[in-house]
């Protein structure tokens, strides 16, 4: 049986953004024994969402309900899964070297 070492007390936090900045430097296996984990299930949780008015071109639009109509999907739908492509794409780190 090994011994495991002892675990760091997880520290308190004046902000979220604080916390982010922690935890971006910081393992959570140093603070954390991931072994005892279970998994999590929460059957009545909705996605937040807000409603935003957005102005596109009207061209740009159509060719938006032409891609959601050729995909059988609401274009409302098909223009959330365009931005939080992009929007995963921009917000991931780039991979310098060699890859």
């Amino acid at each position: 049986m090994t011994k495991r070492k002892n675990k760091k007390a997880i520290p308190a936090f004046s902000s979220e953004l604080k916390e982010r900045a922690h935890w971006i430097e910081h393992d959570t296996a140093d603070y954390v024994d991931w072994s005892k984990a279970r998994t999590a299930v929460f059957p009545n949780l909705k996605l937040s969402t807000e409603t935003i008015s957005l102005r596109l071109p009207a061209t740009l639009l159509a060719d938006l309900k032409m891609l959601a109509n050729q995909r059988d999907v609401p274009y409302q739908s098909l223009l959330k899964v365009f931005l939080a492509e992009r929007v995963a794409k921009e917000v991931t780190p780039k991979k310098v070297g060699n890859s």
